[in-house]
């Protein structure tokens, strides 16, 4: 059953997919509508799960379950990559590749593959303070306190010279 993203509790378990580039007005609406139509039928063990998700700097989407009452399982998960899947082929972007890494750079997500990191840190678009989103949050909470981070407190801390 879906609940709009604010009434969600900070423990809800969250997921964060990444697109390729930013979505057009159109394009959020059309994400918008499937998603919403998706979280009020997500179900898992044929039981109704609260779920929500939220569009973040136009280029983000983040689905949340809220497990205090009932946990999301194998099945429930892989339905959810599933109207991914669906939403990447209708709108041709890229959600469910992981390798990508993102920082923000002038209120925009710039992103980048492992290879090229060195290129973006040489050419000073990507420095010790730069915010980078880190992939690695398991709650709603984490969004506010451990998604956005200084590249120095992230895992490219090792990229620059200490």
């Amino acid at each position: 059953m879906y609940l709009p993203f604010e009434q969600m509790p900070e423990s809800s378990r969250v997921w964060v997919y990444q697109a390729n580039r930013p979505f057009t007005p159109e394009e959020s609406n059309f994400i918008e509508n499937r998603l919403t139509a998706f979280c009020n039928e997500w179900t898992t063990h044929g039981d109704l799960m609260p779920t929500s998700f939220d569009i973040k700097y136009n280029q983000v989407i983040v689905l949340s379950v809220d497990e205090s009452q009932i946990g999301a399982s194998g099945c429930s998960i892989d339905s959810s990559v599933q109207a991914l899947r669906e939403i990447e082929t209708a709108l041709e972007i890229n959600l469910l590749d992981k390798g990508k890494i993102s920082f923000i750079e002038k209120d925009q997500i710039t992103q980048s593959s492992l290879g090229k990191i060195k290129d973006h840190i040489d050419s000073g678009h990507l420095t010790e303070e730069t915010p980078v989103l880190n992939p690695i949050i398991s709650t709603k909470e984490d969004l506010k306190s451990k998604w956005v981070i200084p590249a120095k407190q992230s895992w490219l801390n090792k990229y620059f010279v200490n």
